[in-house]
């Protein structure tokens, strides 16, 4: 019975992937797949007593993250801003910095979208249509105001 264990644990020790190459896919008759190893240049990280911490990383393809936090959000809360890059699939590089706290993550980066400025000017449609509402609003109040209450209410049946 051990032997089998110690069998079957040698076949799956074998099979796994090694060295950055992985088993032939029966689909592929006996082809190896190169799978290319990024090595990872920096990690270094911290974790304080009392809930702080940092953490920069840095891979040889060129990405690069780093973050820190502390509980100085509302009871207790993390609050974290950090940045990390990485070069796009068309070659240009992405840089986002951010800060997350108790308003949500706020990325910032020249290849993220900007809303336009406000106050922009408002259509003249719906400066119509909200004085339309308004004088809507006044005419009704009025009509209340001057309904007697016998035309409010009617006779119970």
């Amino acid at each position: 019975m051990k032997f089998a264990i110690i069998f079957a644990l040698t076949a799956v020790a074998a099979a796994a992937p090694q060295n950055g190459y992985s088993l032939p896919d029966p689909s592929t008759r006996g082809v190896l797949e190169v799978v290319e190893v990024v090595p990872i240049l920096r990690d270094d990280r911290v974790q304080e007593d009392d809930g702080r911490y940092n953490f920069d990383i840095e891979t040889g393809d060129g990405i690069t993250a780093s973050e820190s936090g502390s509980p100085d959000g509302p009871e207790g809360a993390i609050v974290a801003s950090g940045k990390y890059s990485y070069t796009a699939p068309d070659g240009s590089l992405i840089e986002v910095t951010y800060v997350a706290n108790e308003e949500g993550f706020q990325p910032e980066g020249d290849h993220l979208p900007v809303a336009p400025e406000f106050p922009h000017e408002v259509p003249e449609f719906v400066l119509r249509q909200i004085a339309k509402a308004a004088e809507e609003d006044a005419l009704a109040a009025a009509e209340a105001r001057d309904a007697a209450p016998s035309q409010l209410y009617q006779r119970p049946q």
